[in-house]
């Protein structure tokens, strides 16, 4: 080789913004991430939806970057690469950022028409919904954005209707009156999942009750919750309690509300917890709503929708729950009832999407039975068909689906697939798509039902019970069940994804998958680790702890980044990140890119004879490249990216930047 000058056009340090935006248009002009069904192997991943409210956050970046290591390895294999995206439609928490938006605007929720209200739900959606998307672009993210999905665009909305017909038909969905978690800012139940429990400060009360008949004998039960003092319909004690086996038979009044109310006795108390005697309120409580079940308790709902205290309370009527709190504690501590007050820290109830404190509350819902469906979902994860990585998450899995509850499928919003069950003006209902059929079902018992005496139920589903059909629904796996993509790409290959949605998600993808392909819905579950600051605090918005990945991007280039992320992250264990990171993986492209200067300086002469050195050079690169390279796919089957990172990593600084170029520049 003889040595030329350097092309002084390119400058010394690496500059992403230069390249980045270019050659990522560059790749989508030219469709290099386009994907149609064709002879060669597919290679399938379906983005796990992000919200259409969201930005892009850090467990986004390392979802996301995870994802498109994966898929741009099975393009370079000669696979025929598809990766899916899409947003979620999140019912709580749009219909929540549009009531927001309204009440800006002077306008209430109450006033306006479900059609008004949707009205403006889709504006804020066109407005705002691909946000993520553009980020996720910003990202280098190489999805097929030429199958980009929603899950309430029209084909998918009516894959969820079908859905709910078909196991509505089956016996599998059903409606009743049961205790659920209910969001009083949210105004709708949400799934045990939504649910975050959080520790907080709180008082333990210790009240007595008097025992009805006697002259000055009390009972002193503990409870955090004295508001619901209100709606209690029982005090119950253990049956091998000797302290109070006595007042078997015996009743006990109610403060306040002097309501006569029985002692019983069930081996569900904890003798060691407060007194060992428990108020119950069937209607507050699911624990008190089981004990209500089985000893024939009268249910008072003495907390309304609102969180406000509704007329069956009969004292403090409209004042919000927690201001009861205070003001029944105070008022019981003047009518000499209040033993003593203890500082106790406790676990509290969230709703994930508004941070309201959750309120147990009785209420008419729809219901998926899940014992039956979900029973191939659980056979095939243990028996290996589908896999979880890392390992160790089966177990959790296992309990899970051993012990799972009938899912609430319905909330009580307006955006979102509307419920297709529909009530005459005597209570029947029906199940279908439209309200002319609904009306022809329903005159077989009501032959006077007129069309405007037909109703639709106002509830929407769950935003899970559309995106548990996401793997199949995006391929039209409904609307074409034998169409050449459903066939063609599922099931998928890997899905990536947190272990906070393994059960509220995947897991029923899985049921999905099964009942309605008779197939798993993908081969592998990628569980990635929640990402901690270096002191080792999750990241959260309220600690301020955590970076925003446009910035980051802003400031060490996309590569960097993704670099920086995948430095720190063995799957299913936490990350602990730094931002010194991401400056590692921008120095790592500056070396990238030096060595490239340094090549691209040099002049190939075709009529110099390779001299000896070089000749070993390449032999030796040859094959520490070889070596290498089996070491990476081995990593890379046993999902280990951060190690094939650092793998690769070592082979570019060391043997490539250290040695190999030193060894075969020209003199």
């Amino acid at each position: 080789m003889q040595r030329k000058e350097i092309n002084m056009e390119l400058p010394k340090t690496y500059d992403p913004k230069l390249t980045e935006d270019k050659w990522y248009a560059h790749w989508l002009k030219h469709k290099f991430f386009k994907s149609t069904p064709d002879e060669r192997e597919p290679y399938t991943i379906v983005i796990p939806p992000p919200n259409v409210t969201g930005v892009l956050h850090m467990g986004h970046m390392l979802n996301n970057t995870i994802q498109d290591v994966l898929i741009r390895r099975a393009r370079m294999q000669g696979k025929n690469a598809c990766w899916v995206p899409g947003t979620d439609h999140a019912s709580i928490a749009t219909e929540a950022k549009v009531v927001a938006l309204l009440k800006e605007k002077g306008i209430n929720k109450s006033d306006l028409s479900r059609e008004e209200f949707l009205k403006y739900a889709w504006e804020w959606k066109d407005k705002y919904g691909g946000i993520i998307l553009n980020q996720l672009e910003k990202l280098g993210a190489s999805c097929d954005w030429d199958r980009t999905r929603f899950t309430m665009e029209n084909d998918l909305s009516e894959a969820v209707i079908d859905v709910f017909i078909d196991l509505y038909n089956k016996g599998q969905i059903y409606r009743g009156v049961r205790m659920v978690n209910w969001d009083p800012q949210g105004l709708t139940a949400v799934s045990d999942e939504e649910v975050i429990h959080k520790e907080v400060n709180s008082k333990l009360y210790y009240v007595k009750y008097k025992i009805e008949g006697t002259a000055d004998e009390w009972i002193t039960i503990a409870t955090t919750r004295p508001e619901t003092i209100l709606g209690d319909t029982a005090v119950c004690v253990h049956p091998d309690d000797e302290r109070y086996k006595h007042l078997k038979g015996k009743r006990a009044i109610i403060p306040m509300v002097n309501r006569s109310v029985p002692i019983i006795y069930d081996t569900y108390i904890d003798l060691e917890f407060g007194t060992g005697a428990l108020k119950v309120t069937p209607a507050h409580d699911i624990n008190d709503y089981n004990l209500g079940v089985k000893h024939n308790l009268e249910v008072i709902d003495t907390i309304a929708a609102d969180g406000k205290m509704s007329e069956a309370a009969k004292f403090y009527i409209g004042e919000d729950r927690f201001t009861v709190r205070k003001k029944i504690a105070k008022d019981l501590e003047e009518m000499g009832q209040i033993v003593k007050i203890e500082d106790i820290k406790n676990k509290v109830g969230y709703s994930e999407r508004t941070n309201a404190v959750i309120e147990p509350k009785l209420s008419m819902q729809w219901f998926l039975k899940m014992d039956t469906i979900s029973k191939p979902a659980l056979d095939n994860v243990l028996n290996g068909e589908i896999k979880l990585i890392p390992e160790k998450f089966v177990n959790t899995y296992k309990h899970w689906m051993e012990n799972v509850h009938d899912w609430c499928i319905s909330r009580q919003l307006w955006w979102g697939q509307q419920i297709p069950a529909w009530y005459d003006d005597k209570g029947n209902t029906v199940v279908c798509k439209t309200k002319e059929e609904a009306l022809n079902k329903l005159q077989i018992t009501n032959s006077k039902l007129q069309i405007e005496d037909v109703r639709q139920d106002e509830d929407v589903l769950d935003t899970w019970f559309s995106s548990w059909l996401w793997p199949i629904s995006v391929f039209d796996g409904f609307k074409n069940p034998d169409g050449a993509d459903i066939n063609y790409y599922y099931p998928t290959n890997d899905l990536v994804t947190g272990p906070d949605i393994l059960f509220f998600w995947v897991a029923r993808m899985i049921i999905a998958g099964y009942e309605y392909r008779g197939k798993k819905p993908f081969n592998n579950v990628y569980l990635t680790g929640i990402i901690r600051d270096k002191l080792g605090r999750k990241m959260s918005k309220t600690l301020g702890n955590s970076p925003d990945p446009i910035e980051l991007i802003e400031k060490y280039g996309a590569d960097g980044v993704r670099v920086g992320m995948l430095l720190c992250s063995p799957a299913g264990n936490d990350l602990p990140f730094d931002e010194t990171l991401c400056e590692q993986g921008r120095n790592f492209s500056n070396k990238i890119w030096n060595a490239f200067r340094l090549i691209n300086g040099w002049e190939v002469d075709t009529t110099a004879k390779q001299g000896e050195a070089n000749k070993i050079a390449i032999e030796w690169f040859d094959a520490k490249f070889n070596e290498q390279l089996e070491i990476i796919n081995d990593l890379y089957a046993k999902y280990r990216i951060s190690e094939v990172l650092m793998t690769t990593y070592k082979l570019v600084c060391d043997d490539i930047c250290a040695w190999y170029v030193e060894m075969i520049k020209p003199e």
